[in-house]
C-alpha cells in the first residue's frame, strides 16, 4: 500500500528552501498530473414536494425522475432517504473545521482542513488531461471520498505512533459506520469501494489519485513557504 502523503514528511525552512524528506519530485509522474461544464446554481431541494423544481438536485430521487438515481422506491436500495443524507452530511462537517495534523504540527497559521486538501485534489482530477485507460470521473469521485473516514478518526500521522494495521483498521471501521449512518444503498456502497480502491491502490485511478494527493500537500507547502518567506522578507526590510 502506497504511503499518504503528509505533511510531517516536510521540513518547512523559513530561508524558502523546503526539503522533502519521504518522497521525492522523481517519484510522481508529472506525465500525469500536467494540467494545460459550464454550471449554473440549482436550488438544492431535500424531497419536501413531490413536485420537484424542474432540473433541481433532489436527494431523494425514489419521489421523482427528475433525480440522478433510480425512480424506484427506496426499497430497492439505490438511494439513502432525505434524513440519513442530512445526517451524513453533517457527520461530514468535521472534515470542514479537522486541520490537517501535519501542518499543526508545524506551527502553521489557519491550516488547511481536511475538505481544504480533499477539494483541491478533486479540482485537479477535474482539470486533467485525458489518459489512456483513466477513468477520470473515478477520479474525482475517489479524491472526495479517499480522506473521508477522517470524519470520525480525525488525521492520524506517523507522528501519532499509530501502526499502519491498526490506522487502517480504525478507518476502515469509521467508514462502515458513515455509510450506515448514510442508511447503506448504492451510493454507501460506492463510496466503501472508491475508498478501498485508494487504501489498495488497486486501479490505475487509484495510483493517479495518490499521486494528486502528493502533490496537493506540495503545493500547499510551497505556498506555505512563500507567507513565511515573505513575512521574513518584510521583517528584514
Amino acid at each position: 500500500m502506497a504511503a499518504k502523503a503528509n505533511p510531517n514528511s516536510l521540513f518547512l525552512s523559513s530561508s524558502s528552501s523546503t526539503h522533502y524528506s519521504s518522497f521525492s519530485f522523481h517519484q510522481i509522474s508529472l506525465k500525469k498530473v500536467s494540467f494545460l461544464v459550464d454550471f449554473q446554481g440549482r436550488k438544492l431541494v431535500f424531497a419536501c414536494s413531490k413536485k420537484p423544481i424542474p432540473g433541481s438536485v433532489n436527494l431523494d430521487p425514489s419521489i421523482s425522475n427528475s433525480g440522478s438515481g433510480s425512480s424506484k422506491n427506496d426499497s430497492d436500495g439505490a438511494s439513502s432517504s432525505p434524513s440519513n443524507a442530512i445526517d451524513f452530511l453533517t457527520l461530514c462537517h468535521s472534515l470542514k473545521t479537522t486541520k490537517r495534523k501535519g501542518w499543526v504540527n508545524h506551527a502553521i497559521k489557519g491550516a488547511e482542513s481536511i475538505a481544504d486538501h480533499m477539494y483541491r485534489m478533486s479540482l485537479m482530477a477535474l482539470i486533467v488531461g485525458d489518459l489512456p485507460g483513466v477513468n477520470r470521473e473515478r477520479c474525482i469521485k475517489m479524491a472526495i471520498v479517499h480522506d473521508i473516514a477522517e470524519a470520525i478518526v480525525g488525521d492520524i500521522t506517523p507522528s501519532d505512533g499509530v501502526p499502519k494495521a491498526e490506522k487502517s483498521r480504525l478507518e476502515q471501521a469509521a467508514l462502515t459506520e458513515m455509510c450506515e449512518v448514510l442508511g447503506g444503498g448504492m451510493r454507501a456502497e460506492e463510496i466503501k469501494e472508491l475508498w478501498q480502491e485508494y487504501e489498495n491502490n488497486a486501479s490505475l485511478e487509484a495510483n493517479l489519485v495518490k499521486d494528486f494527493d502528493k502533490v496537493e500537500m506540495i503545493l500547499q507547502a510551497l505556498e506555505y513557504e512563500s507567507v513565511v518567506f515573505d513575512r521574513t522578507w518584510k521583517g528584514a526590510g
